[in-house]
């Protein structure tokens, strides 16, 4: 397929349907080869079941030759939330489709690498398009662990962020069963080892979900706060107030904790914890009539005021690194009244609670 025929077969996509998963990589392959000066491609790691972890990476070249620096951003952790991965291919087709004639997002371009993985979690995903039986699949789908029958861990729940510690289960066939470790999953593993290699270089780490309406900042342990914990609150309360301008929907900003409940192990703290300052999770549409099952009807207005909220943080970092200075990058966090850098307190607090929880003792 010539670069011209990607282009058209990207402008004829239909992106208020939710797609499955070969159509994904359809079109992914679709968008690189009709805009070779901005989008590339790569694969980062492969699910349990051996398929591709793909990514697509848009940013131009800047004359000045200088580091760019980068944005992340993942749908489709979660398998039933198929809003996430039908954002990730909207905020895409957006940006190769507006950066042209948008003398700031082509400046911001210029500076950011944009990685974009519209869906993380695709064996999940793929289960989900089985029958209506599996559409409200959540995990992964690796293999029970001995003496269980139940497929899958919720990815989520498995980075190595104070892992195991709370909101989370370690009964195999609970919808949050955190793994027996923290990265034993390959999917989770993927974004640790992809991630953690560059982290020096991300500026914000934006994992989307749904539902509920939230703007999620760390940390999901209720003992913990971000070192940056105020700025992360503005920023986020800013993005909202940007998604709220374009169909009038309300967002609420906080820590899980806060607004919806205590967890741990999640890609957001995660990205925090080694030193991304600026990190988030959306929960999109909506706030519970249909949550999971949200109607393509929805998927635009969705999707554009997601769209709206996730440049406004992508320019606040931009601006703030290109413009005003530098980003806090290290991640002080407040453990049980300490302070303690990232790498030490990530080690320690998983360690620690870990320790505990073998022991059987209650914290």
């Amino acid at each position: 397929m010539s670069s011209e025929e990607g282009l058209q077969s990207t402008w004829s996509y239909d992106y208020t349907k939710y797609h499955p998963m070969d159509e994904i990589y359809k079109w992914m392959e679709d968008v690189e080869r009709g805009n070779p000066g901005l989008v590339s491609s790569a694969v980062y790691g492969q699910t349990y079941e051996g398929r591709n972890i793909t990514l697509l990476k848009l940013g131009l070249k800047n004359s000045e030759g200088r580091e760019k620096k980068v944005i992340w951003v993942d749908c489709g952790i979660h398998a039933r939330e198929w809003i996430a991965p039908a954002f990730c291919q909207w905020f895409v087709k957006e940006i190769v489709n507006s950066y042209k004639t948008n003398e700031k997002l082509e400046q911001m371009l210029q500076n950011l690498d944009i990685y974009v993985t519209p869906v993380i979690n695709v064996d999940g995903y793929i289960f989900t398009w089985t029958n209506d039986s599996t559409r409200l699949w959540r995990k992964s789908r690796s293999l029970p662990p001995q003496g269980s029958d139940c497929y899958g861990v919720d990815l989520n729940r498995n980075f190595n962020a104070n892992w195991g510690t709370v909101g989370v289960s370690f009964d195999s066939c609970a919808n949050t069963y955190c793994g027996k470790s923290p990265g034993s999953e390959p999917e989770a593993k993927a974004v640790m080892d992809f991630v953690g290699g560059m982290a020096k270089q991300i500026l914000c780490f934006l994992t989307i979900h749904s539902a509920g309406q939230l703007i999620l900042l760390p940390y999901g342990h209720p003992e913990i706060s971000a070192p940056n914990y105020n700025q992360l609150v503005s920023v986020g309360k800013a993005a909202a107030a940007e998604m709220k301008k374009v169909h009038g929907m309300n967002y609420t900003v906080g820590t899980s904790p806060q607004i919806l409940y205590p967890n741990s192990g999640s890609s957001r703290d995660w990205a925090r914890l080694i030193g991304i300052p600026f990190s988030y999770t959306f929960e999109l549409r909506d706030k519970g009539e249909f949550s999971h099952l949200l109607p393509e009807e929805q998927i635009q207005p969705a999707c554009e005021e997601a769209y709206a909220g996730a440049l406004s943080i992508i320019a606040h970092v931009h601006d703030k690194t290109f413009t005003n200075g530098t980003l806090p990058n290290a991640a002080v966090t407040t453990v049980m009244g300490f302070n303690t850098v990232s790498g030490v307190a990530m080690t320690i607090w998983c360690t620690l609670m870990t320790v505990l929880l073998t022991a059987g003792i209650s914290v």
